[in-house]
């Protein structure tokens, strides 16, 4: 969509740019400066950046649209609230060839055919300064070694815990390196059914997704890692004992089952003081803290023995191959990933070394187990390894569930072998 401008404006707006360009460069600057190619006739653009946020964060990305309006004179942002009907729309936008120009992006494998790739764009702009974000989060935005997404935030899973449980408990606060064995004995003597107090609180319908920190963790995998055997990996051993501990704290007691239908949300429960520990990434920190929980975070435990491992839960800001202003689209993300808009966004975790320790997150002790996690988090998550893991995923998310119901993890992970194997073929 284009505005129509008077010559003064233009004039006006000419010289801004020029002023602008000008005092353009520097690390992690907002790169917001420079005219991109696909505007170069001066005239009013309209660029469409789609979001899954609501509410908070969606009003702080529509503050971050506005400031680059004000240094993109000429330009306006058309902020697109999907919702929960992300997927859907972005399908449709791009099935009809009327793709949003810039969009929130985690489904790579989905999505990719329909993308512009990014390296180009990010090798040849010292202004991304790209060496400045944490690089590991650049491999969940790749498909076939090509570049499709640059990270925009992420969160990594640790355990909350209410210290005021602890304290009348007499136990003492976790502490990184502990175990899941010490997980367990402190589930249990925080567990006071007489209160409905549990230790724990474990999803009746967990996201596989989150789970792979778990089993790797035990030496397990949903699958190979050339992503073309579930058989051994989503069965084994290992990653049945992973699932299998969950439902266990189920059976004795020292968790309870949250999410279900009819029942409290665990992050509900953990609000009103019935449980003692939770796990979950960055998301439910504030809502935490305001209501009045004093907590505390600590790394996901370990195994016995064996090293801790997590999983990233990344969003990243990816170009419309359809889109008619890839230049202005760039110029957008690198001032959505600049240290500016970075600080404006609260609600995940910032991806730029430089603002970290600038705010010296990574001291905090509320947000250091975040990023001990990230240290841990070098897997890659079965989605990525194989196109065709939705399908597969269907039937281990049944698997997954029945255990949180009593099923045996063994029997059911080797089913879901079984019925899944075809779908790899």
């Amino acid at each position: 969509m284009k505005k129509k401008m008077s010559w003064i404006a233009l004039v006006s707006v000419m010289t801004l740019m020029a002023s602008l360009l000008a005092a353009c460069g520097g690390s992690g600057g907002t790169g917001a400066s420079k005219e991109p190619d696909g505007n170069a006739s001066g005239a009013a653009t309209t660029l469409r950046f789609a979001t899954w946020d609501t509410g908070d964060a969606l009003k702080i990305e529509q503050e971050i649209a506005k400031k680059f309006e004000e240094s993109h004179p000429g330009t306006k942002v058309q902020v697109e609230a999907y919702a929960d009907g992300f997927d859907q729309k972005l399908a449709a936008g791009f099935g009809a060839a009327n793709p949003p120009d810039v969009m929130y992006m985690w489904d790579f494998p989905t999505y990719h055919q329909s993308l512009e790739p990014l390296d180009g764009y990010a090798s040849k702009d010292e202004d991304l300064n790209i060496d400045d974000f944490y690089q590991g989060l650049f491999n969940y935005g790749k498909i076939d070694n090509q570049l499709y997404g640059i990270p925009a935030g992420f969160t990594t899973r640790v355990v909350y815990y209410n210290k005021k449980m602890f304290d009348d408990a007499g136990i003492a606060y976790p502490s990184d390196g502990w175990t899941w064995r010490e997980f367990q004995e402190n589930a249990q003597k925080l567990t006071d059914k007489s209160k409905k107090q549990y230790g724990f609180g474990v999803r009746a319908e967990n996201d596989t997704y989150d789970l792979q920190g778990f089993v790797w963790s035990n030496g397990g995998s949903f699958i190979s890692e050339d992503g073309t055997t579930i058989e051994g990996y989503m069965n084994s051993k290992e990653t049945a004992e992973a699932i299998q501990m969950l439902g266990d704290m189920l059976k004795n007691g020292s968790a309870v089952l949250t999410g279900g239908k009819g029942q409290q949300s665990g992050e509900d429960i953990f609000k009103a003081g019935k449980i003692a520990m939770w796990e979950s990434g960055i998301w439910p920190l504030e809502s935490f803290r305001e209501a009045g929980i004093d907590v505390g975070t600590v790394e996901m435990p370990a195994f016995e023995g064996k090293p801790v491992k997590g999983v990233l839960a990344e969003s990243a800001l990816s170009i419309a191959k359809d889109s008619k202003n890839k230049d202005l689209a760039w110029e957008f993300i690198k001032f959505y990933v600049s240290d500016e808009a970075i600080k404006m966004r609260v609600a995940d975790l910032p991806v730029r070394v430089s603002v970290v320790n600038e705010l010296k997150k990574d001291q905090d002790p509320l947000y250091k187990p975040y990023y001990t996690m990230l240290e841990r988090s070098d897997n890659t998550p079965a989605f990525l390894l194989n196109p065709k893991w939705n399908e597969v995923n269907r039937q281990l998310s049944a698997a997954v569930e029945s255990v949180m119901f009593g099923s045996d993890a063994q029997e059911v992970l080797n089913q879901a072998v079984k019925d899944s194997e075809r779908y790899l073929k």
